[in-house]
């Protein structure tokens, strides 16, 4: 089905006036207050373009709030609102209001519109009419002030990947980022095939911080919507044959258990014959849309593995929000591959996942991500690699390959000759142990010392636990490559050392990485973050020029308000951690972006 997709900007320029006015239908007093505030949470998801309503429950009870706010008038936002579901259909939509207006109420108010909004990350604030203001003037400022923050995420632009990384990459994955159309895809194809790869190397492991760690990886892709992170899809065909092949293990010992349970059922004297007993649920992909209880045994069915790869960021936050679907707490605790235990209701058994495996890849919009992670607090922000996709206006020619053989049927190829290695790795007789030669461990070191104390001086306490698992992500990164090595040269002993290139590459990856991850950082919701001013630091160092004197430094700081003395103490910090070098008598010069 087809929809018309809300642009505000067209909106803007077509129905503000040179006095600021705009062309609507006229409100009764008694409403302006609601209906100007609906018209601005409506504009705003529109222009964020979210399902607020996801399941039939929340869409229903959606109806009843617009029709005990608005009556017939809230009809049209039902048809607005409701446009984003993939299902959509005008008529079922008219049919379901039709219902909600009969209903008469059914003690539903127009707070659950705010809810449903707030929940997938929406703002609700709205501003009140003042006496000698008119809605229309209250409604352009308000999308004045929406368009020009969509405006300032497009004019971010944070770095990608440099050429270097791309120069001796394993070849399954020069073949995979060959069929890239940007820098940005190219970086969004390697990272998101590294992270479905590293949750399908069985028996590959490593020694971090005296602990056993594993290749897992968890990503959160986040992009303004049509921003093309929807590429990811592609990478999951890389490990589809892996999670079809598990799936038809399954069916058949399905079947093979009801065969049995038949025989049974048919046997006279059950005490002499064992009741058979059902097969585990095997997969590798796994819904994020589930239970706690539900996640964690179909992860004890797999030997603790498994893979969470949603395309929308939005399904796992709504999954931690339901009574029933909060796992946060296991998800955080299988990136460390600590122990997570449950109760089975059915058989009333304790069961224990012992070490937990699981990659994830997420992608959203950055609104998506404060839904799903509201606060730094709980550790959630730092377990994942962020990625932030600059917007690029640029159109790409849809006709540029002539070949027959589409996008998905070459991941899929790729996928088979990944099998092969995934196969070869789950029938070794004895894991394989994953390491850095010492001069990569000193390098190691070096730079996250370094990066920690920089990072610790820009943000505060908040972003250290994100430099720390930057750490443990480099080398699970440098390990996912070591691995994908074997598949080039056939040579697969332990231990398992780590090459110049591979270490090279994964530093440089998370060189940037840690820069996205600032970004996502910042745009947290404010309370999550202690630093205050939010950003000011980052803000001051970022405004100064590449080489100054304290007058410079001084001018800089009076923009934005900082005064003098706390000046000198951020270019005292900037100095002794290294961001900026104090070379001469009133002589300062920035270094690089680490």
């Amino acid at each position: 089905m087809s929809k018309k997709k809300f642009k505000p900007a067209d909106w803007a320029t077509n129905n503000v006036t040179e006095k600021n006015t705009v062309s609507i239908p006229a409100i009764p007093q008694s409403n302006i207050d609601t209906s100007n505030e609906i018209e601005i949470v409506t504009l705003r998801i529109e222009a964020a373009s979210i399902d607020i309503a996801p399941n039939y429950t929340d869409w229903r009870d959606l109806g009843f709030a617009l029709a005990d706010a608005l009556g017939e008038r809230g009809r049209s936002y039902y048809h607005r609102l409701s446009s984003f579901y993939p299902g959509y259909n005008q008529s079922e939509t008219d049919k379901q209001y039709n219902a909600c207006l009969a209903s008469h109420g059914h003690g539903v108010t127009i707070k659950t519109l705010y809810h449903l909004a707030k929940s997938a990350g929406v703002s609700v604030a709205t501003p009140h009419l003042s006496s000698n203001q008119s809605i229309e003037t209250n409604l352009v400022t308000s999308i004045k002030e929406d368009l020009e923050e969509i405006e300032e995420l497009k004019e971010i632009n944070l770095p990608t990947f440099p050429d270097e990384v791309y120069s001796d990459l394993p070849e399954l994955l020069q073949k995979v980022v060959a069929k890239s159309n940007s820098y940005e895809d190219r970086d969004l194809l390697l990272l998101g095939s590294l992270v479905a790869i590293s949750s399908c190397l069985p028996n590959i492991y490593g020694i971090y911080a005296e602990r056993e760690v594993y290749p897992n990886l968890f990503l959160f892709v986040t992009a303004q919507a049509s921003a093309g992170k929807g590429r990811l899809t592609l990478c999951r065909k890389l490990v589809d044959p892996i999670h079809q092949s598990l799936r038809e293990i399954s069916k058949l010992e399905f079947e093979e258990y009801q065969r049995k349970l038949t025989e049974y059922a048919s046997t006279k004297n059950k005490s002499e014959v064992e009741r058979p007993k059902e097969p585990p649920v095997k997969m590798l992909v796994i819904p994020a849309n589930n239970s706690a209880t539900g996640l964690f045994q179909i992860l004890n069915d797999n030997n603790g593995s498994g893979l969470i790869f949603e395309t929308e960021g939005d399904t796992l936050a709504m999954t931690f929000k339901s009574e029933h679907g909060n796992y946060s707490d296991g998800f955080r605790k299988a990136f460390h591959h600590e122990p997570i235990s449950y109760n089975r209701r059915k058989d009333r058994e304790f069961v224990e996942i012992n070490n937990p495996r699981i990659s994830a890849l997420l992608s959203g919009t950055p609104k998506q991500v404060s839904a799903l992670i509201p606060s730094a607090e709980n550790g959630l922000f730092s377990r994942f690699m962020f990625y932030f996709m600059n917007v690029r206006p640029v159109w790409n020619d849809v006709f540029a390959n002539s070949s027959d053989q589409t996008l998905d049927s070459y991941f899929y190829h790729l996928g088979h000759q990944f099998f092969d290695l995934y196969k070869h790795l789950q029938y070794q007789s004895e894991p394989t142990r994953f390491c850095l030669t010492s001069g990569q461990q000193q390098a190691f070191n070096a730079y996250f010392a370094h990066t920690q104390n920089q990072y610790l001086c820009l943000y505060g306490a908040d972003y250290l636990a994100t430099v720390r698992r930057l750490g443990l992500i480099t080398f699970r990164i440098a390990m996912t490559l070591t691995t994908l090595r074997i598949m080039d040269t056939g040579d697969i002993h332990s231990p398992l050392v780590c090459i110049d290139s591979d270490f090279n590459t994964a530093l440089s990856m998370v060189k940037i990485l840690v820069q996205h991850a600032a970004n996502v950082f910042q745009q947290l919701p404010a309370e999550a973050v202690t630093t205050t001013p939010k950003n000011q630091k980052q803000q001051f160092l970022d405004e100064l020029p590449q080489e100054f004197c304290r007058k410079d430094y001084l001018a800089v700081a009076q923009k934005f308000g900082i005064p003098d003395k706390t000046a000198e103490k951020h270019i005292k910090r900037f100095t002794d951690n290294g961001l900026i070098n104090h070379y001469a008598h009133d002589k300062y010069k920035k270094h690089d972006r680490i």
